[in-house]
């Protein structure tokens, strides 16, 4: 018989990413059906994740109860008649919807104590389990079973090459002329994740002069630092932020040779297509979410006060990134490059 499981899925892009982990072990260890209850941006992730069967699309904001529209979706849940949900995030409303549908077996981290809504709860052991994709996978196994060799998986999206045409098309590039490097300065968490955009323009311009092309990624709300990047490299950068749709973002990150990133959502989606990539560390730490891929460099300075996994720099000096000088992005770039 083929289990049925609902996966609640996080509400961040890299958690996202990082949650194929889960899908992969899943069914690794038994035949399964997945279906996952996502927010709506984050269909073009699922879709290129062959895993997931299907997803439903939960139309609520990350802060939002809405309890109405939670028991609504748990009771037309209930003709799907699941056999378990595994639910990703710790607050008491993710746990709402599958106590809703009445699925027999509800799985998670005790989060936000959350007795009777989850039926098997889970005690989280954070030096048993330092990482997310860890205490993601560990969810997957039964209770009293510990999760090992979890470095054989990690997560890889799909790309379709027409949709990559597409993408191409539509936004005018020429990627096969030159190399491409992708540049994703934003962080959806805070200024604290930020590296500068003044040290982000000296590797532009470092990497022009050397005949590459240089694509700037990011939301609406990273336009502004990226237009302060192109404009210090006299606009020879390809800004695609708040232009592209997730999944355009995704298809054309697929094409670069190399990507620098913050620790942020795209980091993790330039992991998961196996792209090079030289990630920057500021108050968070790769011991909790690094990138999952072989080819990559990780910088960090490890100052006294970081990671501190703040959202604002409590100091106000940003010296855990201020100081990582772009020429150590740009030999990490040069390394990855020779490998």
């Amino acid at each position: 018989m083929i289990k049925q499981i609902l996966i609640v899925a996080p509400a961040w892009v890299g958690d996202m990413v990082m949650a194929q982990t889960l899908f992969m072990l899943l069914k690794q260890r038994e035949e399964c059906q997945i279906d996952v209850i996502a927010p709506n941006w984050s269909k073009p992730l699922l879709q290129r994740m062959p895993e997931v069967r299907q997803e439903f699309i939960l139309s609520i904001n990350h802060n939002e109860l809405k309890l109405s529209n939670r028991y609504k979706t748990g009771k037309s849940l209930r003709e799907k008649q699941y056999d378990q949900a595994i639910l990703l995030p710790n607050s008491i409303k993710s746990a709402l919807v599958p106590f809703w549908a009445k699925i027999p077996i509800r799985t998670g981290w005790l989060g936000e104590y959350r007795y009777g809504l989850l039926n098997d709860i889970r005690i989280l052991d954070e030096k048993l389990y330092p990482l997310m994709i860890q205490r993601f996978m560990a969810l997957a196994l039964p209770r009293k079973q510990k999760l090992e060799n979890y470095q054989a998986i990690k997560p890889a999206l799909l790309i379709d090459s027409k949709e990559v045409y597409k993408a191409v098309s539509k936004f005018n590039l020429n990627p096969s002329t030159k190399k491409i490097l992708a540049l994703c300065p934003g962080a959806e968490f805070g200024p604290a994740k930020r590296w500068p955009d003044t040290h982000y323009a000296e590797v532009a311009k470092e990497k022009l002069a050397q005949g590459w092309q240089v694509w700037l990624f990011g939301s609406f709300k990273e336009q502004e630092v990226a237009n302060k990047i192109n404009q210090a490299t006299n606009h020879q950068c390809y800004d695609l932020t708040g232009k592209t749709n997730l999944a355009e973002a995704i298809d054309l990150l697929s094409l670069a040779d190399t990507v620098v990133s913050n620790d942020s959502g795209l980091m993790h989606i330039a992991a998961a297509l196996d792209r090079k990539l030289v990630v920057v560390y500021g108050s968070s730490s790769p011991k909790f979410t690094p990138p999952l891929n072989e080819k990559k460099k990780v910088l960090q300075l490890g100052l006294a006060c970081s990671p501190c996994f703040e959202r604002q720099c409590k100091f106000g000096h940003l010296n855990c990134l201020t100081l990582l000088e772009p020429k150590k992005v740009s030999a990490a770039i040069d390394e990855l490059m020779q490998s």
